[in-house]
């Protein structure tokens, strides 16, 4: 019986759609740098708490963001259902990565642990209203403050696309019944 696709929502911003989890994520990346995505959602964020509209000359590229980190979400979120089958290569050491400062040794050791403890504490659908209502209110005129923890979504967030570039830098192997091939 054949597997049914997950659909990333991936069309709406790579102009194609893949139900490859690892293929999405290689496309995420290829579509905008790390620091890209992480500066954006700062600036949302930010910019959800002021009276100024973010990015009033350009608005659709925050539409574009939108959707890309929605399908990163979703990404995410199949991502940390993989983690029993699927490991990361090892490389070097700890001490020697900077720009992904946001994970602990363990996460960076792991970084399928980032996905399992964020879906553990937000739901998916969670991550999807907090996008979107950053979103909604760094294009808002008006100063409208969130009734709900703002920042551990955006933590999570961060963390996730740390890891998920740490993954895409290392590469993946598959594991069967505890052997790696």
């Amino acid at each position: 019986m054949k597997k049914n696709e997950i659909s990333f929502g991936t069309n709406f911003w790579s102009g194609f759609e893949t139900g490859d989890p690892f293929y999405a994520l290689e496309t995420f990346f290829d579509f905008a740098h790390l620091d890209y995505y992480k500066n954006i959602l700062s600036e949302v964020v930010m910019y959800s708490y002021k009276r100024k509209i973010y990015k009033q000359d350009n608005p659709c590229e925050i539409f574009i963001f939108y959707t890309a980190v929605c399908s990163f979400i979703k990404v995410c979120y199949c991502l940390q259902k993989k983690s029993k089958k699927w490991k990361v290569n090892e490389t070097a050491d700890f001490e020697f990565i900077v720009h992904l400062a946001s994970l602990t040794k363990e996460e960076y050791s792991n970084p399928f642990i980032v996905f399992q403890k964020a879906f553990a504490e937000i739901t998916k659908e969670q991550y999807e209203f907090y996008v979107c209502d950053m979103v909604h209110l760094s294009l808002s005129p008006c100063a409208e403050e969130p009734n709900y923890d703002v920042m551990t979504p955006y933590i999570h967030l961060i963390k996730m696309l740390d890891a998920s570039q740490l993954m895409r830098e290392r590469g993946f192997k598959k594991v069967k019944n505890n052997q790696q091939t």
